[in-house]
């Protein structure tokens, strides 16, 4: 039974990330004709698309597409309490907690994509996944770097985004539970 809850529970985490990538990709204007971006456009289409027609964008910040990525968490959370828990679950504590989960979804994509920065900084240059990579960070580090400027050719920026992201995660995770 721990299988099935890790392969579901792996899946699920998969597609939300995937969902909220497009969000981020969207709302920072990222290059959508990068592979990266096609990749996650084509991955998420299928069930985007037909939301996205019905509820509308708020400027930058498409509603559908987070939308969908908050009804896989809930979803998630509804079943697995069905599947391995209590039974069914109260809905508005559910629906509360799925906020946190996509909270701890969308901090751990921005944990995964600076890590991938950081490694595709020393490995390689030019890469056109770097190019969106940058588009989607570097309005969260150039304030950090405004306060702690590049020391020796190296930016400590990606690193103290880290900690605070694993700060708040080890906060949520004492306080919430997730």
């Amino acid at each position: 039974m721990q299988a099935l809850y890790n392969l579901l529970d792996f899946l699920f985490n998969a597609y939300a990330t995937i969902v909220l990538a497009r969000v981020w990709l969207q709302f920072a204007r990222a290059d959508f004709y990068n592979p990266l971006s096609q990749f996650v456009v084509k991955a998420t289409q299928p069930i985007v698309g037909p939301v996205r027609r019905m509820i509308p964008s708020i400027g930058a910040f498409d509603t559908g597409t987070f939308l969908i990525a908050y009804l896989v968490i809930f979803i998630k959370l509804v079943l697995f309490s069905v599947m391995f828990g209590s039974g069914i679950p109260n809905l508005l504590s559910v629906a509360i907690v799925s906020i946190f989960g996509l909270l701890k979804t969308a901090f751990y994509l921005l944990f995964v994509v600076l890590i991938v920065r950081m490694i595709l900084s020393f490995v390689s240059q030019g890469n056109p996944m770097q190019y969106v990579l940058h588009q989607l960070t570097e309005p969260m580090l150039a304030p950090i770097r405004r306060v702690l400027p590049v020391i020796g050719g190296l930016d400590f920026s990606p690193l103290v985004l880290i900690l605070g992201i694993q700060f708040l995660l080890s906060l949520m995770s004492q306080y919430i539970g997730i």
